[in-house]
């Protein structure tokens, strides 16, 4: 803490005061839809050192960053000296005619942590659309990103501002460091960084540059999110919303020229291996900063639901929706069924697997993961593929996994450290809390799998039965508990674990799938699949319990079952049956177990098992 020992010491208070400014103005009149977001608006329309958000995952955690918190320059001519704020910059500011004093007394060195974040992996496009539109801060191209930037004054930049009354609000806080946040014609790097950025460029090529993105395909931009305070309350794989200053100063992308003026930078930087630099300071064009002010973990990423569920407007949305949630849970299961070709059973699973999440777990044991096999999926046929479409257009994150010798074999999966680079390298498995992972085993043909091909396949295994994934650290592997949604479809049974296989039953044969599932969707209105979308995150966010004599009922109707068929009810079939009564209930929006949800889960259960049977019967032993 900084001691006002000096008249040009300002109170140390200011940093408080910043986060708690920004927390209520960000409250007012839907204050957080006029901040521009990363999401949607290409960095270079962004405003450099303008308050932007950004909706993203924890892809790595780096070693904490030291940088000039307090420091003090001094003009060589007049031996005048001046005290500046290090915080919520990457460059240290000083005028043309002053140099820093590494030696002073003031400076107080900081520590601030920095995170690499990308956008949330699988996020569907109608989050993104619905984000888009739900924002108003509209961003025309920024004339002044130029590397002249430094050189401008902040007059001048007031003039580029997007909303100029709050912009300038912003800036009264920063007024006190002692000058304008970019007036520095020859900047110097504040951070001493005993670690810091994240990525990018493989070993020995510098021109693609690898974002480290969990899945292929992905757009969007990578940032290195710098926190100050709490960054203990964070984790890798975490989801948030972070509100912070951006940074794009051009001299960050200096930093790994050969011929830069090494007096800027702190020798303590030398320590970095030059691979380790070149991935830990990407060029800010690619991969801007930001110096986070306010950050929050999201329970959810549905922008169709309030952010936060406790919160007084948030009950009354909640309740409003609970009151016509009948008429949406008999249109998603009529959707549901059309989709699979009129198999109404498999659409009643289907809607209980889509709310299922894991709300505890008892040692290793994830409770509440609900992984359906759906099998009896036409081979080769373009219905898992639309199916995988449908899903997308319900849920806010999803991936289809097609498991092919070729994926199996050559895909990563698992994420591992590289030491050398001192990063995680992503693979496919890095996702978010309450994706859709579906995975297409109809893709699947003969041939062998290689050891990449097991360690993958072990590895899908061990997210449906455990819910975590094994990361490797090459000399350990460290365990990440995760929450994925897996559905597989297959044409018999599974290779993999599943908790429920339902054989599918078509009642339609559709001359021509294709255009038969494109109606489907054109069909719905887009009133009613947001209805859809609020259901299914909704459910999965609400609180259940069973009650004791509920419990109690169960217990002996299970003896009773255990009576009559001692040979084929088993523990697996109580836990299974409990299961499927607890999303029964919750997807008709009871957040307690009746006894008629109750017998309806066993009935549901009676008839799956029937299926598989006569499956059986007339497979033989196939499944």
């Amino acid at each position: 803490a900084l001691t006002p020992d000096t008249q040009n010491v300002p109170n140390s208070d200011w940093e408080k005061k910043v986060t708690e400014y920004f927390k209520e103005k960000l409250k007012e009149n839907n204050a957080t839809n006029w901040v521009p977001s990363l999401n949607d608006v290409p960095v270079h329309y962004l405003k450099p050192n303008s308050l932007v958000k950004f909706r993203c995952m924890v892809q790595d955690m780096f070693d904490p960053e030291f940088y000039m918190g307090v420091y003090e320059t001094v003009d060589p001519n007049t031996n005048a000296r001046v005290l500046h704020f290090g915080k919520y910059r990457d460059v240290a500011e000083c005028g043309p005619q002053q140099e820093i004093d590494l030696n002073s007394s003031q400076t107080v060195t900081s520590e601030r942590q920095t995170f690499y974040c990308v956008p949330v992996p699988g996020e569907s496009a109608w989050v993104k659309e619905i984000s888009f539109l739900t924002d108003q801060a509209r961003v025309s191209p920024s004339t002044s990103y130029t590397p002249s930037r430094h050189k401008r004054s902040y007059e001048e930049d007031e003039d580029m501002d997007l909303h100029p009354s709050k912009q300038k609000e912003q800036h009264t806080g920063d007024s006190r460091s002692g000058g304008d946040i970019h007036g520095c014609v020859e900047p110097k790097r504040l951070e001493t960084e005993a670690s810091a950025g994240h990525h990018l460029i493989s070993p020995n090529c510098s021109p693609p540059l690898d974002l480290n993105f969990p899945l292929p395909g992905e757009k969007g931009p990578a940032c290195l999110v710098k926190v100050y305070e709490s960054w203990d309350n964070f984790k890798v794989n975490d989801v948030l919303e972070v509100y912070g200053i951006l940074s794009v100063d051009p001299v960050l992308s200096i930093v790994n020229n050969e011929e830069r003026d090494s007096s800027a930078l702190d020798p303590m930087e030398c320590m970095d291996t030059a691979e380790e630099q070149r991935v830990h300071s990407p060029p800010a064009s690619l991969v801007p900063r930001i110096h986070v002010i306010l950050a929050q973990k999201l329970q959810h990423i549905n922008p169709l639901l309030p952010a936060c569920l406790n919160e007084e407007e948030s009950k009354t949305f909640v309740t409003n929706f609970m009151s016509e949630l009948s008429p949406v849970r008999a249109e998603l299961l009529g959707f549901l069924t059309h989709a699979l070709l009129g198999d109404s059973l498999a659409a009643e699973y289907l809607i209980l697997h889509l709310i299922s999440t894991v709300y505890a777990r008892r040692d290793v044991l994830p409770l509440g993961k609900f992984t359906v096999n759906l099998s009896g999926c036409p081979r080769n046929s373009i219905f898992t593929e639309h199916i995988y479409r449908i899903i997308q257009q319900l849920v806010p994150a999803s991936y289809r996994l097609q498991m092919t010798i070729e994926n199996m074999n050559h895909s990563r999966f698992i994420p591992h450290k590289d030491y050398a680079a001192n990063r995680l390298v992503s693979g496919v498995l890095q996702l978010a809390s309450n994706t859709s992972l579906v995975v297409d085993e109809t893709q699947l043909e003969q041939g062998q799998l290689d050891t990449t091909g097991v360690h993958n396949v072990t590895a899908l295994g061990n997210l449906i039965t455990w819910q975590k994934v094994d990361y490797d650290f090459s000399y350990h592997q460290m365990e990440f508990p995760c929450n994925i949604n897996v559905l597989i479809t297959s044409e018999g049974r599974s290779l993999l674990p599943s908790d429920c296989q339902v054989h599918l039953q078509p009642q339609i044969i559709p001359p021509n799938m294709e255009e038969y599932m494109n109606s489907l969707l054109t069909a719905v209105l887009p009133s009613v699949l947001n209805k859809f979308r609020i259901y299914l995150s909704l459910l999965r966010l609400l609180d259940y319990s069973i009650s004791d004599e509920v419990t109690k009922a169960v217990e002996e109707d299970f003896v009773e079952m255990r009576k009559n068929d001692p040979e084929s009810i088993t523990a697996d079939d109580l836990h299974r049956t409990l299961l499927v009564a607890r999303f029964l209930s919750l997807s008709a929006g009871q957040t307690t177990l009746s006894r008629e949800r109750w017998l309806r889960a066993k009935q549901l259960e009676a008839l799956r098992k029937v299926r598989l049977q006569q499956q059986k019967c007339v497979n033989g032993n196939e499944l």
